[in-house]
């Protein structure tokens, strides 16, 4: 089965989102493909530097911009993409079972969180090992946790996991963390957060479950050993732009190679929010890419 509409958006975060109701603004037909809501906004438990939002959690502000974009009228489709082709006036997409033939076609696949890739990690995914508090936090209430990392997700992650009563040790590979100022002097004003820095991990310790975290400094060398129950890892994202490869020009980081005016050089593809190689990825800069990519979208369809 195949569709013809003007824009296909590929991506449920905030770029996607913003996108789809951007380019439905503009009176545009369009289908938006997710695998999940809200994307890794999803995972965030408080955010607080979206203008004129005081403060909501990611998975509600991904509800909210889902709902808006629905009752605008985009499609939402819930589908992972298998299959894409990208050649001037010949765009073609296959998700589920269905192929899609759109005027114009907005890459907002986003990025997923990187993994530590030690010792132990693997076989205890799902068992301790976690890279949303939020998601998984409240199985380890009034436990020890660990985690791993020194930006902003890593800052809200221990936050939140304070809030539930754990005993979180905060673990960063260098002196100086680089997250926000304000997130730092409240982790630093909580009395359940401790922080251990410059250690990196080394392995994992466990059987059926997570029982401790092996670490090194990064200076001395000298071994650490936390008893922990988790292990939250914060430790960067990586691009989802697999399916792009050898199509799309990528970095060294596997991200797209595009501007701020979001075109790939492939006449009607757009690359918006945390897949688009650029200086800032925040919720705000990934809804800005959105709405440029739908409105440079919505000017492409009109010249056809």
């Amino acid at each position: 089965m195949s569709e013809v509409l003007d824009v296909l958006v590929i991506g449920g975060g905030p770029a996607g989102l913003t996108a789809a109701v951007y380019a439905r603004r503009a009176g545009l037909s369009v289908t938006l493909l997710v695998k999940e809501q809200g994307g890794q906004m999803a995972m965030t438990p408080e955010i607080e530097n979206v203008p004129g939002i005081l403060s909501i959690d990611g998975f509600s502000l991904g509800a909210q911009m889902t709902e808006q974009a629905k009752r605008l009228g985009a499609e939402i489709v819930t589908a992972a993409v298998t299959s894409l082709r990208l050649e001037p006036n010949a765009l073609r997409v296959e998700a589920g079972a269905k192929t899609y033939n759109p005027k114009a076609l907005i890459l907002a696949m986003g990025a997923r969180r990187r993994r530590l890739e030690i010792p132990g990690e693997e076989k205890l995914i799902g068992r301790g090992i976690s890279w949303c508090a939020v998601c998984d936090g409240h199985f380890f209430r009034k436990k020890p946790v660990t985690v791993v990392g020194g930006g902003n997700t890593a800052l809200e992650d221990a936050l939140h996991l304070a809030s539930l009563g754990c005993e979180v040790t905060l673990l960063h590979r260098r002196a100086e963390f680089r997250g926000s100022p304000l997130l730092l002097e409240r982790v630093k004003s909580q009395p359940r957060i401790k922080l251990m820095t410059p250690y990196t991990p080394v392995s994992v310790e466990g059987e059926t479950r997570v029982t401790a975290l092996h670490a090194r400094h990064t200076e001395t060398d000298a071994a650490l050993t936390l008893e922990t129950a988790a292990v939250f890892e914060c430790v960067g994202t990586l691009a989802n732009t697999e399916l792009l490869k050898g199509i799309l020009p990528l970095d060294k980081e596997g991200r797209v190679e595009a501007g701020e005016d979001t075109e790939t050089g492939i006449p009607g593809v757009y690359a918006a929010g945390d897949l688009r190689r650029k200086g800032l990825y925040q919720i705000v800069t990934a809804a800005a890419d959105g709405a440029v990519a739908a409105t440079r979208a919505g000017l492409f369809v009109g010249t056809l």
